[in-house]
């Protein structure tokens, strides 16, 4: 179910997954695009806030794992381009990390709550997720000529290619993995990092929390857990305070 987090600006998705959709005019955007089991709820949402799917003309993401990409595959076929930062890439093309996560998920995998969360993905295709051969590049700092003017932000820990994306005029910044509000292991709400098992470098991730803490933004909407509405300096300052994990 749809749900409004800012003027223009709905959560889609559900509460272990989230991604977003931005209207300006006749336009939308899909920021991340959640699993690909999440195509029929995606449908409906649409219909639901008076959009459809040919109102769409892009979709941006914040890296390129497959709960981030789900209903871009089928976006893309319809002739939506996919944007995403080269570092991700590689990623988006094959579906495989090119690189070594800094850690193992191990006997924490038995935690009823991380069963109940890879349940879900495993459900919802993250095992299946999209391969686009040829992603729209951005480079840091690029401002898109699309609904929201996104200004890209490159934030890599999480994955090399990954990016925090900032709508200045309703003051959002859409954080995909960089910073959790839920975490998806232990359960612990409020802004950090994601568990170092999913990261390729959480001392990355932390240094990249630098970038967030400047943008001039009221809420953070993470790709895990509830938006963040006490700003992006003090998000960042949260996460920096909960550390690795």
């Amino acid at each position: 179910m749809a749900t409004d987090v800012a003027p223009g600006v709905h959560r889609l998705g559900s509460k272990r997954v989230s991604f977003y959709l931005v209207e300006e005019g006749d336009r939308a955007v899909v920021f991340d695009a959640g699993l690909p089991g999440y195509w029929d709820g995606f449908e409906r949402d649409l219909n639901a806030i008076g959009r459809s799917l040919d109102d769409i003309v892009a979709v941006v993401l914040t890296h390129a794992h497959s709960d981030h990409t789900g209903v871009a595959g089928k976006l893309h076929e319809r002739g939506v381009p996919v944007h995403l930062h080269p570092g991700d890439h590689e990623l988006m093309r094959t579906g495989k990390e090119s690189w070594e996560r800094e850690g193992k998920i191990g006997a924490q995998i038995l935690r009823p709550r991380t069963l109940g969360f890879f349940g879900h993905m495993a459900r919802n295709g993250a095992l299946k997720g999209p391969k686009i051969d040829d992603p729209v590049a951005f480079d840091d700092g690029a401002v898109l000529d699309l609904p929201g003017r996104p200004r890209i932000v490159h934030t890599p820990g999480h994955t090399p290619g990954h990016c925090i994306i900032h709508l200045e005029g309703p003051k959002v910044v859409f954080t995909g993995d960089l910073i959790c509000t839920w975490h998806p292991i232990i359960g612990r709400l409020g802004p950090q990092i994601m568990p170092s098992a999913f990261n390729q470098s959480s001392d990355q991730c932390l240094a990249s929390l630098a970038r967030l803490e400047q943008l001039d933004a009221e809420v953070v909407l993470p790709g895990h857990g509830e938006p963040w509405r006490e700003g992006a300096a003090a998000a960042a300052a949260r996460a920096r305070e909960a550390g690795r994990s």
